[in-house]
């Protein structure tokens, strides 16, 4: 690959980094939402590096300075070369500006064990509001650590998107998370039992309540819901995140 290529490559991720960090929302598909400034720091740093060594190589050649750059070759052409790999980098560069992938979903979760959720010791009282508006994690650490049993008999709204269990039985209630990239995702999962699921990846809000098995506020008992109603919600901007449920479409 020969140096005006490289300017273009450097030039080219730079513009695709300041797409999307600056003008869209398509980096939460990749990295938490906290690192925008970073993204758009090095999306301007990469086009800086690219433009300032354009016009230092024009400038080299415009005075005769290959000559001395490549002692020994008397014709004047740029032999500073990249490995023949680097061409592998123009594609991701123009997928960042042509084509952005799509969001980890169903697919993802359906192959990997749900993350294990952490450990908490004290629980308080949960709001007296009912339907009561949790978070899988939330939910699931309810029914596996709460000694107190408070989730017991009530009614709880949880969103995330759907995963497929088997072919005609119970489905999963999902979101993925993650710590800093999507190569870190992990997801976390209740499973649904009453309602029969919808197309794979729709988003949706659950509301029901905890699915008697095994010993509730032990690690036995499954974090599975009777579900009563499942309504269609948009899919957040930030998808990567257990957050409340969002407000249902009508």
């Amino acid at each position: 690959m020969r140096r005006p290529y490289q300017m273009t490559l450097l030039v080219l991720s730079g513009l695709g980094l300041l797409h999307i960090a600056l003008f869209t929302d398509l980096y939460l598909r990749y990295v938490k939402e906290g690192m925008r400034p970073l993204l758009i720091a090095s999306g301007a740093l990469l086009i800086l590096l690219g433009v300032s060594d354009a016009v230092s190589y024009w400038r080299r050649r415009d005075h005769g300075a290959e000559h001395t750059d490549h002692a020994g070759d008397g014709h004047g052409h740029d032999h500073s070369t990249a490995p023949r790999a680097a061409w592998l980098l123009l594609l991701p560069a123009l997928s960042l500006l042509l084509y952005a992938p799509p969001a980890l979903g169903a697919y993802t979760a359906s192959r990997e064990p749900a993350k294990a959720v952490t450990q908490q010791d004290d629980f308080d009282p949960l709001p007296s509001s009912s339907p009561l508006p949790i978070t899988l994690s939330d939910f699931t650490r309810r029914v596996q650590q709460d000694r107190s049993r408070a989730i017991k008999g009530r009614t709880v709204r949880m969103t995330g998107f759907v995963t497929s269990a088997k072919p005609g039985s119970n489905w999963f209630l999902t979101r993925i998370m993650i710590s800093c990239c999507a190569a870190d995702a992990q997801s976390v999962k209740v499973r649904i039992y009453g309602i029969q699921a919808p197309p794979a990846n729709t988003w949706v809000t659950v509301t029901g309540t905890w699915r008697p098995s095994g010993t509730l506020g032990t690690g036995s008992a499954p974090a599975a819901l009777e579900a009563r109603s499942v309504e269609k919600v948009a899919k957040p901007a930030n998808s990567y995140t257990d957050a409340l449920p969002l407000t249902l479409t009508r």
